[in-house]
């Protein structure tokens, strides 16, 4: 069975020797390893990827003994993350998604998508996969994000994925899923934040336009950056054009995202990241 060895320390002489000594001696074959220094900080970032049989546990007891003091370690089995997303009206993420994990382009398993409007239910079931369809007509938003909460703890997902949920979640929800809320935005972030960033663009002038994907905070459209995508536009660009040219950005940036979180290769620091691809 393949496990992912994720190590983040302060940066210290002979780290990758040791550990690849350790693996070898417990006989256990790396098939890939990353690896990144941040000279600012002093920090060791390392993703490991291995296979073999053995005793798990003691060998991240072992791994751990060689680090520094304070070293960040996570030994997890490679395997399929569960997700559950979140969604509204507009199908073109959520579809792009469907598609991917219907022809295993996607190591996951969706557990369910939520949607506060019914609009894509029927796209939902045609892949055989369960919709809920939870209002937030007529409810506090305290009331409607708990029910939101009530039904995605029965999966304990390892993410949720806001594709183009049209909400803005509070503090107090983001506290339950701490950089494990993946969101897509219609800008190439900062520029253009708020409501009809593609009308923005339009009355700029602007060349170039993007999507951002990143980890949901408690400041909105402010979190770690994950993706992002960017697409060359001139003049001849209406605003609707505009538009359709960055569905494809934000497909492509949310894809690219969640495959960096499912594949275990993003390290949060503060509020960037680190991604060793």
């Amino acid at each position: 069975m393949n496990h992912v060895l994720l190590i983040n320390s302060r940066d210290q002489k002979g780290l990758i020797s040791k550990i690849s000594t350790i693996l070898y001696q417990n006989d256990l074959n790396i098939v890939e390893m990353k690896e990144h220094v941040d000279r600012a900080s002093d920090t060791f970032y390392m993703r490991c990827e291995f296979t073999g049989d053995g005793n798990i546990e003691a060998i991240k007891d072992k791994i751990k003994k060689e680090l520094p003091a304070n070293a960040q370690l996570t030994l997890n089995p490679k395997k399929k993350k569960d997700v559950v997303i979140l969604a509204t009206k507009e199908h073109h993420c959520l579809s792009d998604i469907l598609i991917r994990h219907y022809f295993s382009e996607l190591d996951i398993e969706i557990k369910c998508v939520i949607a506060n409007h019914t609009n894509l239910k029927e796209l939902v079931n045609k892949f055989g996969i369960e919709f809920v369809h939870i209002s937030h007509e007529n409810k506090t938003k305290e009331a409607f994000e708990q029910e939101i909460l009530d039904y995605t703890k029965k999966f304990n997902p390892d993410y949720l994925v806001l594709a183009k949920f049209m909400r803005i979640l509070s503090s107090n929800f983001v506290k339950h899923y701490p950089n494990k809320i993946i969101n897509i935005h219609h800008s190439f972030l900062p520029a253009f934040i708020g409501a009809n960033p593609y009308r923005q663009a339009y009355e700029r002038g602007i060349k170039i336009i993007g999507a951002t994907s990143h980890f949901v905070t408690d400041e909105l459209d402010q979190g770690p950056i994950i993706s992002q995508k960017t697409i060359q536009v001139d003049h001849s660009f209406s605003a609707e054009d505009m538009k359709k040219a960055g569905r494809d950005t934000e497909r492509l940036a949310l894809a690219e995202a969640l495959n960096h979180a499912i594949d275990d290769r993003i390290f949060v620091m503060g509020n960037k990241t680190v991604i060793l691809t």
